[in-house]
C-alpha cells in the first residue's frame, strides 16, 4: 500500500496510506449494487404498484425516455450527493473504510466532488478500464477525476488509538490555562496533535516552533518563554481543548 504526503495548513507533511485499487473497486461495486437495487425497487413500485405503464401508453419515445431518466436521476447523482453529505464517503467507501481527501490538506468541497463526478463519465467508460489504468499508473492511485480535482482516496483501516485522535488523557482535577482554545475546531485540533506528535518523534524543533507560533497567532496568546517551553505550550493547548470540549477517554 503506497503512502501519500498531504501538506497541512502548518506546512507540515503527514503521511496517509492510499486506498488500494482493490478496495476502491469493491467500494464501486457495492455502490453500483445499491443503485441497481434502487432501480429495481423504483420500477417495481411505479409499474407494478402504481401502474405507471398504463399512464405511459401512447406517449412518444422522447417523453417516455424523459420519464425514465427522471426516475433514475437519483442513481446518477448518487456518488456526488453521498460524498458531499458523508464528507468524502459513500456507503461503499464507508464499508471499505476509505475516504476522499484533498491533497493540499483542506477539506474537499462541493466543487471538488462535482469535478470527480463529472470525470466519472470518462473513468467508467469501457467497463471502467480508463479509470483503472489511471489508478494503476498514477503515483497516488488517482483516477482522472482525482487528478482534475486535486484529491486522493485514503485508507482509514490503520489501527487508531488515543495518540491518533484529538483525545488526551487529563486528570479530574486538571486546571486549564488557555480558554481561547474553544475557538479551535475538532479538525484544527486533530491537525495540531498529528503534527505535534510527528515532530516529537523525530525531534523536529523547527516544526514545533512554527506550530507553536501559528497557534499563538491564531488564538492571540502571549506565552512567557521562561515559564513554559514551546513543547509544553502545545501540550497544554491540546489538554485544554479536551477539557473545554468535554472530550475524554
Amino acid at each position: 500500500m503506497s503512502q501519500i504526503a498531504i501538506n497541512t495548513s502548518q506546512n507540515v507533511n503527514i503521511n496517509f496510506s492510499t486506498a488500494s485499487v482493490g478496495d476502491r473497486m469493491i467500494a464501486f461495486i457495492l455502490d453500483f449494487l445499491i443503485k441497481v437495487v434502487y432501480g429495481i425497487l423504483i420500477f417495481y413500485i411505479f409499474f407494478n404498484i402504481l401502474d405507471l405503464g398504463s399512464l405511459l401508453y401512447g406517449l412518444d419515445p422522447w417523453s417516455m425516455r424523459a420519464i425514465y431518466l427522471t426516475l433514475l436521476f437519483p442513481a446518477f447523482i448518487y456518488p456526488l450527493v453521498l460524498e458531499i453529505l458523508m464528507e468524502g464517503q459513500t456507503p461503499g467507501k464507508k464499508i471499505m473504510k476509505i475516504r476522499v481527501v484533498k491533497i493540499d490538506g483542506y477539506q474537499a468541497g462541493f466543487g471538488d466532488y462535482m469535478i470527480r463526478w463529472i470525470f466519472r463519465i470518462i473513468d467508467t467508460t469501457f467497463m471502467g478500464v480508463g479509470g483503472l489504468i489511471a489508478m494503476i499508473v498514477s503515483r497516488n492511485n488517482q483516477r482522472l477525476g482525482d487528478m482534475a480535482a486535486g484529491t486522493a482516496v485514503i485508507s482509514l483501516k490503520n489501527s487508531i488509538n488515543i495518540s491518533h485522535t484529538i483525545l488526551e488523557n487529563i486528570k479530574e482535577d486538571y486546571i486549564p490555562t488557555f480558554p481561547q482554545v474553544i475557538a479551535l475546531s475538532d479538525n484544527d485540533m486533530r491537525i495540531i496533535k498529528d503534527n505535534y506528535l510527528k515532530a516529537i518523534r523525530v525531534d523536529d524543533r523547527q516544526v514545533i516552533s512554527r506550530l507553536s507560533e501559528k497557534i499563538r497567532s491564531i488564538l492571540k496568546i502571549e506565552v512567557d518563554a521562561t515559564k513554559m517551553t514551546e513543547r509544553q505550550f502545545i501540550g497544554v493547548v491540546i489538554k485544554d481543548y479536551n477539557y473545554y470540549t468535554g472530550k475524554d477517554t
